[in-house]
């Protein structure tokens, strides 16, 4: 069992709150971390997992079942395939709130399963578990095979490059032909696919709806809507720009990315880590790796943004702390990294109390004008946890 980061924060939730929401990609070990969990609840659990027959069935007359187990904690896994419990497990929790009364296991945000969000709230607090992280990993793997992988275990830990880039393939092809449909989404499978590859090769640049539907001969709509099924399944991120009252003319579009780096070089046809090595898309490969793996590790109710004038000054990522402090980060992929001019205009505008400039290796060091450059590695370690204090 490999520890995971989150663990703390749904012991934490599961001493407080009578629902707890664990979502995730499908395949990123979340049913083995509720189950590692099982007996740190402190009090007698029952699991049911409705993708089995026998699961599903219990749940016919779900009150019955369920008001006979009160004392437990009931873990339902796949939740979302059944969108109609979440009003009885509402009434439920009314009628007998203690902490770790339900924990709900789903593939999809709570923002695309219908009737959720507004069923449960105020009863409901919600756990994302992304694939591994590198620190979660570090001891088992390298950074770069993490990197040209991914974070979902069976890809990562796969025993060859031909078993990983299999997996990958049949991930998307289930999502594609099963599980969108099982949210209740109608979609055209070939459409979407398309999408998915053209926001791969998209990864790190500016959305813009309406040239992808115009790509895909559907219209902008549709697009809006496949990309809210795609985001609210944890395949995409959407970036948003960090917008300040400067009297500046500023980009307004969002940053696209796929979050699973191993997913990304599925998506472009990338076989092996020595073809990624002078790819036109190995820069923005490491960027979005780099932010995917900050978002991750940074402490709870941060934000991130990015930020890019008109006149093409840019910071690749903008983290605000809980605590008030702001960090502008640069993400090279180089041992001698060269800083742009953009880089320090934006630093004039946003006036941050930390600057970055991540790089994958080497020794951390601050410049005469405050810019710290250092490994990832060294950044996720050490610097931070100490800007979030």
């Amino acid at each position: 069992m490999i520890e995971r980061l989150i663990t703390p924060r749904i012991l934490e939730d599961l001493s407080t709150s009578p629902i707890v929401g664990l979502i995730g990609p499908r395949q990123v070990g979340k049913t083995t971390l509720v189950k590692h969990l099982q007996t740190k609840i402190g009090k007698p659990s029952l699991y049911l997992d409705l993708e089995m027959p026998q699961d599903y069935m219990k749940l016919e007359d779900a009150q019955l079942f369920l008001s006979a187990h009160t004392e437990k904690c009931v873990i339902i896994d796949e939740v979302q395939s059944r969108p109609e419990l979440f009003a009885l497990l509402r009434a439920l929790t009314d009628q007998h709130r203690v902490p770790a009364r339900f924990i709900l296991l789903g593939s999809a945000s709570p923002y695309i399963v219908r009737q959720n969000t507004e069923t449960l709230a105020g009863r409901i607090a919600y756990q994302t578990l992304d694939p591994f992280s590198y620190t979660e990993i570090r001891h088992q793997v390298s950074m770069q095979a993490h990197w040209f992988r991914g974070g979902f275990p069976s890809a990562l830990l796969a025993s060859s490059e031909r078993t990983s880039r299999k997996w990958l393939l049949d991930f998307v092809e289930t999502f594609i032909q099963r599980d969108v449909q099982r949210l209740g989404f109608q979609v055209a499978q070939t459409t979407i696919q398309n999408l998915l590859s053209m926001v791969g090769h998209l990864h790190g640049g500016l959305l813009n709806a309406s040239a992808l539907a115009q790509s895909l001969g559907t219209s902008q709509p549709t697009v809006t809507k496949y990309l809210e099924l795609l985001e609210g399944s944890f395949m995409i991120r959407r970036l948003l720009p960090y917008f300040v009252n400067l009297g500046k003319r500023l980009v307004k579009s969002p940053k696209v990315y796929v979050r699973d780096s191993g997913l990304l070089h599925h998506l472009m046809r990338i076989q092996q880590f020595d073809q990624l090595q002078g790819h036109p898309a190995m820069g923005s490969s490491w960027e979005g790796y780099v932010i995917e793996q900050i978002i991750r590790e940074a402490a709870e109710f941060s934000d991130f943004y990015f930020y890019r004038t008109k006149d093409g000054a840019e910071v690749d990522l903008v983290l605000l702390t809980p605590n008030g402090k702001m960090a502008c980060i640069e993400i090279k992929y180089s041992m001698s990294p060269v800083i742009s001019k953009g880089f320090f205009l934006c630093i004039e505008d946003l006036k941050p109390q930390f600057k970055y400039v991540i790089t994958p290796a080497g020794e951390a060091w601050t410049r005469s004008d405050g810019v710290r450059i250092c490994s990832l590695p060294e950044f996720l370690e050490n610097d931070l946890a100490e800007m979030c204090r």
